[in-house]
């Protein structure tokens, strides 16, 4: 899939572990401040100005980092010859991303600044198991054949709810589509020919925060995904934690006052059944707002002000905020994300969480440390994205010869 390899002479020595460390931090530095003159990337970075000129030299060549001489200071009274900026290049590479949800998979390409070049919604349409996966394994060339403006492709995200051990590309076990021990990451870098990264969707989503987002979210920060899966990840100091066995830790079953929603493991009042998706679209069809437990329908109402579809979001909301408050409590992070539809949709409902996590928590810490995703509508194709650019971020040379190197993609058949 990957074409544009370098010639063998110049191709990254992925066991030069510093080389690869030191092109990291160039390129993080260009990411964060970029335009830059490579002056202040080596005052940056602490590398010497001709160890970050090679490094530039060898990102640019690799389509990572492109000089900027419109940009370039120069003119009368001007001591020196002038430095050409160096910026991210977001013209010639990108990444793809796939998000696994319940109702729908989201495919997208995203450049190198995380911006969403393209998305797509594909409905799973009910499917659970193998069936889910069939058809993506089938259209995934098509749909990699597609990147915008002659891109090339170096990478594919794949992420998804539950628990997910990015390590191995394993999805140990996703309750609502019924995979256990489903090896995800070798079955796509099959169907795909690109290196593969699989993560938990809430990990993913951290870490895009910590690439493209709030500056807090470097310093520590704890995320919350809520939809039809209820997940969380932490992050200290830049690095989204990994537990053991990659799961980063399970805040599904959380209890939840008030909520006799019965858990799939047998016990009520956890979280992952109070606050999610499935409940509330339920609950709404239950009480005659839409015609069946659907997204859609359910949205409408509460754009239309149905006071019956509101009355269910604000209890949802409450319910966020308890456990936003709890969370909160025991990491004290510098900064809470949350990512669910109708904070996102309508401040006055994340304004809800706010008050409910300032009233719950015994810190009693600034509310305004709560922040949702600002990515809106795009947010599940940042999270699939992101996995790929975490990945390409933090050994771009590395990255660079495994795009090169990967096997052509050949048909994948499951059982």
């Amino acid at each position: 899939m990957f074409t544009a390899s370098p010639p063998p002479a110049e191709k990254p020595r992925t066991g030069d572990e510093r080389r690869d460390v030191n092109a990291a931090a160039v390129l993080r530095a260009v990411l964060d401040h970029g335009p830059v003159a490579r002056s202040r990337v080596a005052a940056l970075t602490g590398l010497s100005p001709a160890a970050v000129s090679r490094q530039v030299v060898d990102l640019s060549r690799f389509g990572l980092l492109r000089e900027r001489p419109e940009l370039a200071g120069g003119g009368a009274g001007t001591v020196g010859r002038p430095q050409l900026p160096v910026d991210v290049d977001t013209g010639r590479l990108a990444v793809a991303g796939l998000h696994i949800g319940v109702p729908y998979t989201t495919f997208a390409f995203l450049d190198l600044r995380g911006n969403v070049l393209y998305r797509q919604e594909l409905s799973n349409r009910g499917r659970t198991g193998h069936a889910v996966l069939r058809p993506l394994l089938e259209r995934l060339p098509r749909l990699l054949a597609a990147v915008p403006d002659g891109r090339t492709p170096v990478g594919l995200g794949a992420v998804t709810g539950g628990a997910v051990d990015r390590e191995r590309g394993m999805m140990v076990r996703h309750e609502p589509l019924g995979w256990r021990d489903l090896p995800l990451g070798e079955l796509l870098a099959k169907a795909s020919g690109l290196p593969v990264q699989v993560d938990n969707h809430a990990r993913a989503l951290a870490q895009a925060e910590i690439l493209f987002g709030h500056p807090a979210a470097r310093r520590s920060m704890v995320h919350l995904f809520v939809g039809h899966v209820v997940d969380a990840a932490l992050a200290v100091a830049g690095t989204v934690h990994v537990g053991p066995q990659s799961p980063t830790g399970d805040v599904a079953h959380l209890p939840v006052a008030d909520s006799d929603e019965l858990c799939h493991c047998g016990r009520t009042g956890c979280l992952a059944v109070a606050a999610s998706d499935t409940t509330l679209f339920e609950a709404a069809a239950a009480e005659g707002i839409t015609r069946k437990p659907d997204r859609t329908e359910f949205t409408a109402a509460v754009l239309a002000g149905d006071p019956r579809a509101d009355k269910l979001v604000r209890r949802r909301a409450a319910t966020v905020g308890r456990a936003l408050a709890l969370l909160a409590d025991v990491v004290n992070p510098d900064l809470l994300v949350l990512t669910e539809t109708f904070a996102l949709l309508d401040k006055a409902y994340l304004d809800v969480v706010r008050e409910e996590f300032a009233l719950r928590s015994h810190l009693r810490r600034d509310a305004d440390l709560l922040i949702a995703q600002q990515r809106g509508a795009d947010v599940l194709a940042v999270a699939a994205g992101a996995a790929a650019l975490a990945a390409l971020y933090a050994r771009p040379l590395h990255a660079m010869a495994a795009a090169a190197e990967a096997p052509p993609a050949v048909p994948v058949r499951l059982g």
